[in-house]
């Protein structure tokens, strides 16, 4: 049930960010679940991978790069779903951080108001 809700929330915020920021485009909510579910899936699979082959710049720049990685993750979403669309890598990073303001208000919703123990 979590999951899910989790799923909805997610879509409605990457339909959120085409509306707050011009440089993203979500054809249909349709396509934003699309969207989430590759967004996540990537999150999940390759984001790690990255995290870990960049560890060495990543420290340098003290976890700057870690916006990067997270505008790649949404660039490479929008090129492998047709309901998504990016305007360049600029685009991306600043849809990447409404994305991830977004994710953490609806974590922060979903572990304090709905399912607390």
């Amino acid at each position: 049930m979590k999951l899910l809700l989790k799923w909805l929330l997610s879509a409605a915020a990457l339909l959120a960010v085409a509306y707050l920021y011009s440089g993203v485009v979500v054809t249909s909510f349709t396509g934003a679940l699309i969207a989430a579910a590759v967004l996540g899936a990537l999150n999940i699979v390759v984001r790690p991978i990255l995290v870990l082959l960049t560890l060495p710049v990543t420290v340098v720049t003290l976890g700057l790069f870690l916006f990067i990685i997270n505008a790649l993750m949404f660039w490479a979403a929008a090129g492998l779903v047709s309901g998504l669309n990016v305007n360049g890598f600029a685009a991306a990073l600043i849809g990447s951080l409404i994305y991830s303001v977004l994710q953490l208000a609806i974590d922060f919703v979903l572990e304090q108001l709905l399912f607390k123990k």
